[in-house]
């Protein structure tokens, strides 16, 4: 299963994704790693791992369609069978999302479809919730709206900070990417 990745940031989950193939426990091919900008530090993980690299920088374009355009162009040309974002902090359009049908797979820090948007884990913690977790879904053209393809509980510390409560979330959310990955690869999800 080819498999291209976007990242907007540290690309952590991507990390793990790249940890999980070299060690053998995940049977994907990482064809690429595509960033919003330039500079992420998940581009250079990628590299510094020999997976190819992409980027289409936002800010080089004169509107979000051209953009979403291109982006579709430059995944497209991989061939992947799922594309994954993780930690991609760009809301893709219709165009991208058609070219990918419920093949384009998000994380989202937070038990959908409670908590949904940027600030999952301070939003639970505003809320007052015990349990939270992380939610491995297809995504679609709403705002963490598609169908749920698996999640994992994380119990809210009454110490937890929003930092916290994310890291602890994040450790889940790794595991749970990888699983999932591992089902779609193997037919089983």
């Amino acid at each position: 299963m080819r498999i291209v990745v976007l990242v907007s940031g540290t690309g952590s989950n991507l990390q793990a994704v790249i940890d999980a193939v070299s060690s053998g426990t995940l049977d994907v091919d990482i064809a690429a790693v595509g960033a919003d900008r330039p500079g992420t530090y998940g581009v250079q993980r990628a590299s510094e791992a020999g997976v190819g690299t992409f980027v289409v920088d936002f800010k080089a374009y004169p509107d979000r369609s051209e953009w979403n355009a291109a982006l579709t162009a430059a995944v497209s040309a991989y061939r992947p069978d799922y594309v994954v974002s993780s930690g991609f902090m760009r809301i893709v359009g219709q165009s991208f999302l058609d070219a990918f049908p419920n093949r384009y797979l998000n994380t989202h820090p937070a038990l959908l479809p409670s908590f949904p948007g940027a600030h999952g884990v301070r939003d639970a913690l505003a809320y007052g919730v015990k349990i939270t977790g992380c939610t491995v879904m297809i995504a679609d053209a709403g705002v963490d709206t598609g169908p749920i393809l698996a999640q994992a509980a994380v119990p809210v510390l009454p110490e937890d900070t929003e930092e916290a409560l994310h890291e602890r979330i994040k450790i889940e959310e790794r595991r749970l990417l990888i699983e999932t990955l591992r089902q779609l690869a193997d037919g089983d999800a």
